[in-house]
């Protein structure tokens, strides 16, 4: 107990450093682990493999479980096709070009090459978006949104295709492509069933049963295992069932989820952390180096060749942008489900079996450092950074009053860059229902009947409706950290309409010489002729000397607000 806390200890403080150094906090806890290994400075030695596949894959149920919660519809809508691609065919592509690559240089054979591909053919959005936090970077919602689905779906391809793979040279069965195909496709389909009438059963539940707030997550967690090991045990992806049945619970509107959230979040960082320790003690390093040249290999492939490939086929008829495909492909951040899919051919006793694990775990370590480090760099070189939205500090639901529609206390931190600050609360004007209950200012809670004025540093309080949250952010926060990009700069001093005429805008603004046919033109059909795609905010057009941006959509995808900059 004093070393597994003592671990788990040295990990959080340690990562607390690295992310101020852009460190991925994945590859610390990795390290934390090989350093408190047999060859390590505590020489602890563990070579349980059973264990550590069990801890693993318990793990990443929560892991998937809680990144399905956080996907919300409107990321679907964006950005389902692309991503849904991605994560069949991409998976298919990356297999099978890393094996041809592994046969190539290294003539091992294709059933070994083929199941060293499907091991390695996932992609980790845990790590990737762990590092957009702690470096408080958002980026453009289409590449984050394909980010985002590709991960949570293209894993559990990964575990169908190994599981598979491993099956068959077990069994040593001649490779069948429609035996693999129809393996896949159960696997999906139930998968998909298990996790749909999971998501349903738990929604149904949390409406009908009355315990205390802090037992729904639990009851949460609890659920996504049950699913996972019910659809596993019927012959479906588990991993995809949990993925799913998160997915439903997160868009289903229930007054628990914000304190389901808050306890996920922890178990998702807690999972994370003794995932890593738990691998990076497994390791032995020395081992490492009697397939680095065939390990460093295939990390070099994959990094430069196969992922960059599969990603342009991919998405070849979705008419993404060049930098946004090229970001994609760097971002092909692999995790820790690789490592624990080696571990599925070393428990089936398949030969050669520490050679997975061992290619598994120096691709990853490369993965993290190379693309890790560079990922916040590169998004911002490729100019896909946009700003923050703006959102409560704190939030606290107010699920037992009763109300249909769910009610909750918000904070705000004043800063100089909120657009309430210097106004008294009376002054502001709003356009959706809210209750003000004061301020606290130096400690002291200043009520609604003192009528203040909002000064930098003050915490607002109002009770409001969940649909509100983004009219009135956009009143009382500042809109993102320090660090992050400011809107003024980014979307520039002015706000137009979305309906309004590029004829009337050029009576204001230096757009230059307009064809006659585009003068009739609003912005938004000028953005979609010009556009072959779904567009997104951050999507920039320069007409003459100025830059417009898109700011805001309406719930149809209509260009709702575009911001406005002159170029010097």
């Amino acid at each position: 107990m004093l070393l597994m806390g003592s671990l788990l200890l040295v990990s959080i403080l340690a990562a607390v450093v690295s992310s101020r150094l852009g460190a991925p906090l994945l590859l610390v806890f990795m390290i934390v682990g090989m350093l408190a290994g047999e060859e390590g400075i505590l020489g602890i030695e563990f070579n349980q493999p059973e264990i550590a596949f069990f801890i693993g894959s318990l793990a990443l149920v929560i892991i998937i479980f809680d990144g399905g919660m956080r996907t919300k519809k409107e990321r679907f809508r964006v950005a389902l096709w692309p991503a849904i691609s991605l994560a069949t065919l991409g998976v298919a592509l990356t297999c099978s070009l890393t094996a041809v690559g592994i046969v190539y240089l290294f003539d091992i054979p294709w059933p070994m090459a083929l199941l060293m591909g499907a091991i390695l053919s996932s992609t980790d959005a845990a790590a990737v978006f762990g590092i957009f936090q702690s470096q408080n970077l958002k980026i453009k919602q289409r590449v984050a949104s394909t980010l985002e689905i590709e991960s949570g779906t293209n894993d559990p391809m990964a575990v169908i295709l190994t599981m598979t793979m491993t099956s068959l040279i077990a069994s040593a069965e001649v490779f069948s492509f429609a035996a693999v195909s129809l393996e896949v496709l159960q696997q999906l389909l139930g998968g998909l069933l298990g996790g749909w009438l999971g998501g349903r059963t738990f929604v149904w539940m949390a409406r009908k049963i009355t315990v205390q707030f802090s037992f729904f997550p639990l009851l949460a967690a609890a659920s996504a295992v049950v699913v996972f090991a019910l659809t596993s045990t019927l012959g479906g992806s588990g991993f995809l069932a949990a993925y799913l049945m998160g997915y439903v619970i997160g868009n289903a509107r229930l007054p628990q989820l914000v304190h389901i959230l808050q306890v996920q979040d922890g178990l998702a960082w807690l999972s994370q952390i003794m995932m890593f320790l738990i691998l990076g003690l497994l390791v032995t390093p020395s081992h490492l180096m009697d397939n680095l040249v065939l390990a460093l290999s295939v990390a070099g492939v994959m990094i430069f060749l196969v992922r960059p490939l599969a990603v342009f086929l991919s998405l070849l008829p979705f008419s993404f942008p060049i930098k946004e495909q090229v970001f994609i492909s760097w971002v092909g951040l692999r995790g820790a489900v690789p490592i624990i899919l080696a571990l599925y051919p070393w428990l089936s006793g398949l030969p050669d079996q520490e050679l997975f694990f061992d290619i598994a775990f120096v691709v990853v370590l490369v993965s993290l450092v190379l693309q890790g480090w560079t990922i916040v760099p590169m998004a911002r070189w490729l100019k896909l950074e946009v700003p923050a939205e703006a959102e409560p500090d704190r939030r606290m639901p107010l699920d037992q009053v009763g109300s249909e529609e769910p009610l909750e206390l918000w904070s705000y931190q004043i800063t100089e860059r909120s657009p309430a600050c210097d106004h008294a609360w009376h002054e502001l004007r709003w356009s959706v229902p809210l209750e003000f209950v004061g301020l606290v200012r130096a400690g002291q809670w200043l009520r609604p009947s003192e009528r203040p004025q909002l000064r930098e540093d003050d915490k607002v309080l109002v009770v409001a409706q969940v649909k509100h949250i983004d009219e009135i952010s956009r009143v009382l926060s500042a809109g993102g950290k320090a660090r992050s990009l400011n809107a003024t700069d980014f979307f520039g001093d002015f706000t137009l309409n979305g309906n309004l005429s590029l004829a009337d805008i050029a009576a204001f603004y230096p757009l230059g010489e307009l064809d006659e046919k585009l003068q009739s033109k609003t912005l938004h059909d000028y953005f979609s002729y010009k556009f072959h795609r779904r567009m997104v905010v951050g999507d920039q057009l320069v007409l003459g000397q100025v830059q417009l941006t898109i700011r805001e959509l309406d719930e149809q995808d209509q260009i709702a607000k575009v911001g406005v900059k002159l170029l010097d």
